[in-house]
């Protein structure tokens, strides 16, 4: 029982994370929400609703006491603001300019990202998965983002940047997290990571600044959706199926985020695929499941 819960959570918590970004891309496009506003909402928001259920239901002392040691809160502020807000800016930027597949096929370069890292700073060696792995994202990208066309983009140029920057992020995200997470609850790492990157963005566009005049009840809707369902559920119950399952399972379910985006970009925002860009994906995709075959603990420490 506790397995299949397991299983229900991780399934659930990926295929909302994908979803969400689509949603995102329906508000952009559709109801002009601005990304600066969506990003700065939901991050307070989901923040908040991760703490809250710290508070409620594991050692609500931490949510205090992570602040009352110096060194932690500079390391927790700079998670904050250059881990969290910067993965999740990026990541809907990149979805505002493209689409949510591209965004978070490319968010999902991190794992190369962090490979190559390791090796340059000669904290790993080079090892036949890691060619493989990296010439599958590679491989990959290109035809995601040309079409098999050697002289033009499938994608916009602002979108794929977007999406690289996002992939860098969270690399930093990941790497960066894993000395707070051997101390701390996740919810209490990420909900306060989440209220600070919010709070920061917050300076540029309040959230109380809402130009809800054009909203109709479905775009408060989708609104809804994103903070609730495709924030804080998809990582409370990310984190939560880790109780049942082995990292090593939670990350190799977890790659169902990335095909959620694709197909609901796909089939719901009706926005066309080419064959090669269904091959990239395929490759990108084999290559997810290539690094979660292989993680060890660490992987807990990925949630976007």
């Amino acid at each position: 029982m506790n397995r299949g819960k397991g299983m229900f959570l991780v399934i659930t918590g990926a295929a909302f994370w994908g979803i969400g970004g689509t949603v995102a891309k329906k508000l952009f496009q559709e109801f002009s929400i601005d990304v600066d506003w969506l990003v700065a909402t939901r991050l307070l928001l989901a923040g908040l609703l991760l703490l809250a259920v710290q508070f409620f239901e594991k050692d609500r002392s931490q949510i205090i006491t992570v602040w009352k040691n110096r060194r932690i809160a500079i390391h927790l502020l700079i998670f904050g603001l250059l881990g969290m807000l910067a993965v999740q800016y990026t990541y809907m930027a990149s979805i505002e300019h493209g689409n949510a597949a591209v965004a978070t096929l490319l968010q999902y370069l991190a794992p190369v990202m962090i490979i190559l890292y390791l090796i340059l700073s000669r904290q790993s060696v080079l090892t036949k998965k890691d060619v493989l792995t990296i010439l599958l994202a590679f491989v990959g990208c290109f035809f995601l983002l040309t079409n098999g066309s050697f002289s033009q983009l499938s994608v916009p140029l602002l979108a794929i940047v977007w999406g690289v920057l996002s992939g860098i992020a969270l690399a930093f995200y990941t790497l960066y997290a894993i000395p707070l997470l051997k101390q701390y609850d996740s919810l209490v790492i990420v909900g306060w990571a989440m209220i600070i990157g919010g709070t920061a963005l917050s300076f540029i566009h309040p959230p109380w600044e809402l130009n809800n005049s054009s909203l109709t009840l479905e775009a408060y809707l989708y609104i809804v959706f994103v903070i609730i369902f495709g924030t804080m559920i998809a990582f409370w119950f990310y984190i939560e199926s880790l109780q049942s399952l082995s990292p090593k399972e939670t990350s190799l379910i977890g790659s169902i985020e990335p095909l959620a985006a694709v197909l609901t970009t796909v089939f719901w925002l009706k926005q066309p695929f080419g064959i090669y860009q269904w091959v990239g994906t395929a490759c990108i995709i084999i290559m997810i499941l290539i690094v979660a075959l292989h993680k060890d603990s660490s992987a807990k420490n990925h949630a976007v």
